[in-house]
Formats: C-alpha cells, structure tokens, sequence
C-alpha cells in the first residue's frame, strides 16, 4: 500500500494529538530501557485504511510491567499488573487508559480453550493472531516502521479476510465472529478458503464455547453499525443453529432501525446494544428466548426486556384503539427500551404517547390527602389514585378542582 507512516500517525485528523503525546512518551521510556514497542492490531489496520483511531495497545518486546512502572514513576497514574500474562494497564489519566502487553506466543492444549501462552518475540506475537489484516506491527520511536511478515497490506488492499492456519477457527471459533465483524464494518470478502473452514468441525467448537464467551461476541456485533447484515450473515454460516437450533433469522424490516437511539423527548438512556437484542428476537417465541438466554448467560435486565418486547408486540392488535388509561395500565412496569423497540417495528402513535407524555401523569391527589380525609390506609388508596390517574389520562377531568370532585364521588359511594 505504500503508506507514509509517520504522516498517518502525526495527522490529528486520524490520531488525537494527545494519543501522539502519548505514544512519545511510551516511546522515550521504551527507548531508555532498550525494549522496543510496537502498536499492534487494529490499530495498524485502521490507520493504513486512513480510518480515525483513537485506542490502542502496545505490545512490548521484553517486560510490559517494567515499561508500566517507569511510565508511572515519570508521569504518575496507577498501574494494574497481571504478572501471569506479563500485562499491565496504565491508568494515566481519568478514566483514559494504556493496555500494555508482553510480546508472546500461544498454544491451545484444546480446541475453543483459552491459550497457554510464553513470552516472545514480536515476529511470533503477530503469527498468533486471528488475519493477516490484525497481524501488522508499527515499530515506535523516531521513524515508523511496519512490520507485515504476513503480508497484511495485500489482504487490505484486495478487501480480504483470511485466517493464518487451516486450525484457527478450531483454536479459537470467536474468530468467526470477528471475521463476520470486519465484513461488514469494511466491506470487505472472508477468502474462499477461509469460508470453507467455518464447517461442521468448527461449529461444533463454537457450540461448546461459554454463552459468556459468545455474548461477548454478539454484544459487539450489536455495536456496529452494520449490526443486522452481520446477523444475517452468521445465520447463514449456520452460526446460530450451532448455539440455539430453530433461531428465527433477523427480520430484515426492522434493518433501519437497528442504532436509531431514542430521541431526547423519549427520555430513555441509549442503549444501542439492548436494542439491537430486542430488535433481532422481537419476532421469535418466547420460549426460544427464555434458551438463549440460558444458554448465552444473559443478563436479568437483557432477558426481561426481550421477553417484553416479544409480549408487547404480540398484544398491540387488542390494544389498538383502546384509551390512553387502558393503554398506560398496561405499559407501565414493562422497560422503556422494550416499549421504545415496540414503537421502532410498529409506529404505533400510542406507544410515542406513553413514552412522552402518558408515563408522566398523575392524579393530584396524594396519600396524605386520603389520610386526611379520614380514609384508612390500605389498598383502597391504591385503587383511588389509580382512578383518578385513568381520569386525568383519558381527559375525564382537566384539573384539580375537577379531581376533587370526582375524588368525593369516589368516596362518597
């Protein structure tokens, strides 16, 4: 590809500057400890693909814990180790923070285990990855140099993705994963014999991996941009069927909608991720979802509120038309992402109405004025308010007054 490293790097428009403070400073403690250091990975890929990059990790020839501690005596933060893998993260300031790594190899004493790993060197720290694409190194300090022993820049420059070893998806089946990932955020080919690998032997790997392991995955597949050709994609490869047999395919009507995070009016905290879970099982059974989430250790808050969405969507044709009290009896306790998700694959005006307006209603009247009346406590004051909130709602009365005297008709009778 012919790239002019230094430029790239230097170009704030694809590296914040502070990063390139940053990276100046690792590369003079690096220097005056004579270990060399290498940005790695995605970081290289992005930056030859001139995409902006903002985060990366610095793989160390020698002793990452070493080149953390003398970060922290010249610049201060707080150093977290983990003296078996030979890591540390450089808390340095804020919340920002630096992965260090040890250069090192891997072996897998079993198919879909974690590695063992070995300290090593750069060139053997590159052939344990997942692509050619990830498997590029940019030696830091005075002058940038790249190194690519798997000639990485030809699989960018052709817009492939190709394994390293015909036993990496057996190794390691996440990869897979990753694979479907950079298709879609780039457009690119999984090569023809890399295809013919994701098989029967290696889905089998996958489908024995931990339902943390593969959430993990889905969550970041969740996260892109093209999350529901992705989806669409694995379903293909047979990716689901491997985990949970009968999973319906993502409707693909609901493609669109997929990051529309909830307008400021709705008031929901955006979750992009939860979102895309709901829109991907909005259309599938219950009872297939209850699997999933067994199977893919899914969060309480995550299984609720797909399950939710799947029973909000099922009951829309009975409430159609039904009053705005009817309607908010039945949403309120439901999460507001499920209603929100609600809303995205149907349009129904009431469930915007509740979102903006309806959830936020209540009847004047509070429990301390029933205790002043000289009512008794107890589940007549639930059963009060909740009549006087449905009036209020459906536009039975229009203010306090008229509350007041609906409230001693109640009482009165």
């Amino acid at each position: 590809m012919g790239k002019d490293l230094q430029r790239l790097i230097q170009d704030p428009n694809l590296l914040p500057s502070e990063k390139q403070d940053l990276l100046l400073r690792v590369a003079a403690e690096a220097a005056a400890m004579n270990m060399p250091c290498y940005l790695v990975g995605g970081f290289v890929r992005d930056l030859l693909l001139e995409r902006p990059v903002n985060d990366f990790d610095i793989v160390v020839e020698g002793n990452a814990i070493r080149i953390g501690k003398a970060l922290v005596k010249q610049y201060g933060g707080r150093l977290t180790t983990h003296e078996k893998f030979k890591t540390a993260i450089w808390k340095y300031s804020g919340e920002e923070y630096l992965d260090l790594i040890t250069a090192r190899s891997e072996t897998y004493e079993s198919p879909g285990e974690l590695p063992t790993i070995q300290p090593s060197t750069i060139g053997e720290d590159l052939k344990r990855r997942d692509f050619p694409i990830n498997a590029m190194a940019i030696r830091i300090g005075d002058t940038a140099r790249l190194l690519d022993p798997l000639n990485g820049q030809n699989d960018l420059a052709a817009g492939l993705i190709r394994v390293l070893h015909p036993k990496s998806f057996i190794d390691d089946p996440t990869r897979i994963f990753r694979a479907i990932r950079y298709e879609g955020r780039y457009g690119f080919k999984i090569e023809t014999g890399t295809l013919k690998l994701i098989d029967i032997e290696s889905l089998a790997v996958l489908g024995k991996l931990s339902g943390e392991r593969v959430r993990h995955e889905l969550d970041l597949i969740m996260d892109e941009d093209a999350a529901p050709q992705m989806l669409t994609r694995a379903s293909e490869l047979g990716i689901f069927d491997a985990l949970v047999p009968a999973l319906p395919k993502l409707n693909t009507a609901y493609a669109d909608s997929f990051g529309v995070l909830p307008p400021e009016e709705f008031k929901i905290p955006a979750n992009r991720v939860l979102l895309g879970y709901l829109l991907w099982l909005t259309d599938s059974p219950v009872v297939l979802v209850e699997s999933l989430a067994k199977r893919l250790d899914f969060t309480a808050d995550l299984r609720d509120a797909a399950i939710a969405a799947i029973q909000l969507k099922s009951d829309l044709p009975v409430l159609a038309g039904a009053k705005p009290s009817i309607w908010t009896e039945r949403l309120d306790g439901t999460p507001l992402i499920s209603v929100y998700a609600g809303w995205l694959v149907s349009k129904e005006p009431a469930l915007r109405e509740y979102l903006t307006k309806w959830r936020h209603v209540r009847a004047a009247t509070t429990g301390d004025d029933l205790k002043a009346m000289g009512i008794p406590a107890g589940p007549r004051y639930r059963e009060i308010l909740s009549r006087l909130r449905a009036a209020r709602l459906d536009e039975e009365i229009k203010d306090a007054n008229e509350e007041l005297n609906l409230l001693k008709r109640f009482t009165s009778s």
